[in-house]
């Protein structure tokens, strides 16, 4: 049976004071239990996507929940997938951008060659909050001299304005 995105929205589940006291964590792991609901989702932000009318060449997934449905939305768009990981997980050569989590610093990296020079990035991922690991992925797209024409998550939570971060323009599918 096909799912609506209203119904894909429905399958986020939340839990009160997860990972710790005071935080509601927004759960999409629900969806992937769904093939339709999966499919939804991803048709929903390649059809996004696609008629915002801009050049696209790659899209760039965040260590590790982007990594769900990056890759399903590069496939239907026909174009690479790129993987931001946490440092220390790639081999090569990396090109690494630091970002303020809310225990200290982390390292995001891409491996140096994964966008070339003037190609046009989507960067994906589950959660936007305070906007530091996807400005962190803004970051190592320009030091290859890449350009972010979209951020596009799942969630946005409205309160944290991480949107404020970012260079792209922001697009999600919830706000909270």
């Amino acid at each position: 049976m096909p799912y609506t995105i209203e119904q894909v929205k429905a399958l986020v589940r939340e839990f009160p004071d997860f990972p710790s006291e005071g935080i509601l964590f927004r759960d999409i792991f629900p969806i992937f239990r769904h093939p339709e609901a999966v499919e939804c989702l991803v048709s929903h932000f390649v059809d996004y996507i696609k008629e915002q009318g801009k050049k696209v060449d790659v899209v760039v997934g965040l260590d590790a929940r982007g990594f769900l449905f990056g890759p399903l939305i590069a496939i239907k768009l026909g174009m690479p997938f790129a993987p931001v990981r946490k440092r220390g997980k790639l081999p090569g050569q990396v090109v690494s951008a630091t970002y303020m989590k809310e225990y200290g610093p982390d390292v995001f990296e891409m491996q140096a060659d994964a966008i070339e020079r003037g190609k046009k990035v989507v960067i994906v991922d589950d959660l936007l909050a305070t906007g530091g690991s996807c400005k962190a992925a803004e970051d190592l797209v320009g030091q290859m001299g890449g350009e972010v024409v979209l951020d596009a998550f799942v969630i946005r939570l409205a309160g944290l304005e991480g949107e404020k971060k970012l260079k792209a323009p922001v697009y999600a599918l919830m706000e909270c």
